[in-house]
């Protein structure tokens, strides 16, 4: 049993410290010193995103670029991946700039006013941002209807409203991408009727308006990346393009079912601890919690440094359990340990941050944390009373916990162990250790605690584990 848990704690740790996904690529290194990220807004908006953009932000603000470049062609996507997006660029303290190229539809022109500057290539559009659903039988899209649409085109005409006045932009303008009802007139010319939804060419965004004269929403046009570099006077900077791994898609779908991970993690363990012989629980157990941890590394939301720490915090408790019972100590460090790991491996913590979370960045794990443990809960007490009946139990446990005798055997040697009086040699919280006679026995109490040296009866068998109580 301590050799199959070290040889896990082994897997693990070797798995912390493989590579990981590899940084942006560097490019035109002339000795300029200043740096420029450009990250890509391609596609859907959706959540793998939000990751590649949280890595572009943390690597930029690492190496402390002066500039970020989102080059952007996009239909747009899911409004709240452009809330958690716009949120991430707010991170950022350097300049930062959307080049559309091609096209920035719906949530695309959302994320460009959350950016201090808007560029565009000749013939790009940017627009047409009003929030739309799928049609029930699947044939396109249609407005949201009744007081859903009234309420979601409030909220996000709101956030954008706020984006936009942050880093000077005309609200009306943005506003008439989302509102059909929202007319703009500036200088005496019809900018958007009422019942159109405004789309802007790059002509159309750049043009001036007022006194003194301001362009619409578009600081110019250029032609290409490098035009754009040197318009804004980083044409000798050193860039680094922030290139997509393949691996983001794979990550939105591990972070979507990370509650379901950690309830099948902390299930595994406990057949495992609960069962010895049984080697499929640990395995899948290990998978999971890998699976947890791989999920959080991709999102770019921490390093893979904090399976280290749940990997330790996993040996102090099973030297509580299996070397050292009683001690306490080892064991509270080591669950203290790994709830902080499968926290923090979910916060989402940007260079420069403090060391400790606020309580929003602590909002989705420990939100996930709640959810795995009464999950974890209902799965336990439903395998403490099923699992020891079923025949895949019998099946596959071939050994005892010594690994000698049979299940028939250990099952006769049980039932000739019950009304046995020993005493406790640690203190039963409930589990723990007692000895009877020669015989030193895994025990656990009905739920009671009993200290250590009070004698104790066993009155039946849980699995592996007698049950005893306090002999009178």
């Amino acid at each position: 049993m301590k050799t199959r848990w070290l040889l896990i704690l082994g897997l693990m740790s070797l798995i912390s410290a493989t590579p990981g996904i590899p940084k942006a690529r560097a490019a035109g290194a002339e000795a300029s010193g200043r740096n420029v990220f450009i990250v890509p807004i391609r596609e859907e908006i959706g959540p793998q995103l939000v990751y590649i953009v949280r890595r572009g932000v943390k690597e930029a603000m690492d190496a402390k670029a002066d500039l970020l470049i989102l080059d952007m062609e996009t239909d747009g996507g899911r409004i709240s991946t452009t809330e958690d997006i716009i949120q991430i660029l707010g991170n950022f303290k350097g300049t930062t700039v959307t080049y559309v190229n091609k096209r920035a539809f719906s949530a695309g022109s959302f994320i460009a006013v959350a950016t201090q500057k808007i560029y565009m290539a000749p013939q790009s559009v940017i627009g047409a941002a009003a929030p739309v659903m799928m049609a029930a039988d699947g044939s396109g899209i249609q407005d949201i209807p009744g007081t859903a649409g009234i309420k979601i085109k409030s909220g996000v005409r709101a956030l954008v409203r706020g984006t936009a006045e942050k880093n000077g932009y005309n609200t009306d303008v943005v506003e008439a991408m989302i509102d059909t009802n929202k007319e703009v007139i500036i200088d005496g010319h019809t900018i958007n009727k009422s019942g159109d939804i405004l789309t802007l060419t790059d002509t159309e965004a750049a043009k001036k308006y007022g006194k003194p004269p301001k362009p619409l929403l578009s600081s110019g046009t250029v032609d290409s990346m490098d035009g754009l570099l040197k318009e804004l006077g980083y044409a000798n900077a050193q860039v680094t393009r922030v290139e997509p791994t393949g691996a983001e898609k794979i990550g939105a779908w591990i972070n979507a079912i990370s509650p379901l991970l950690l309830i099948v993690g902390i299930a595994g363990i406990y057949i495992e601890i609960k069962f010895p012989g049984l080697v499929i629980p640990a395995v899948v157990a290990v998978v999971a919690f890998l699976l947890y941890f791989l999920g959080g590394y991709i999102a770019g939301l921490s390093g893979m440094g904090w399976i280290v720490i749940f990997v330790i915090g996993l040996a102090l408790l099973i030297s509580e359990l299996f070397v050292h019972p009683g001690t306490v100590l080892p064991g509270v460090l080591g669950l203290i340990l790994i709830m902080v790991s499968l926290v923090m491996s979910m916060v989402d913590v940007y260079p420069g941050m403090p060391a400790m979370p606020s309580l929003p960045q602590l909002k989705l794990p420990l939100e996930n944390i709640a959810i795995a443990f009464m999950g974890s809960v209902v799965i336990i007490a439903i395998l403490a009373r099923v699992l020891p009946r079923t025949s895949i139990y019998r099946s596959l446990v071939s050994q005892s916990a010594s690994g000698v005798t049979s299940v028939m055997e250990q099952q006769q040697e049980q039932a000739s162990r019950v009304g046995q009086t020993g005493v406790a040699i640690s203190n039963l919280r409930p589990g723990g250790k007692a000895q009877f006679g020669e015989q030193i026995l895994d025990v656990i109490t009905q739920g009671e605690l009993i200290a250590k040296g009070q004698s104790v009866r066993i009155i039946r068998h849980s699995g592996t584990e007698a049950v005893v109580e306090i002999a009178a």
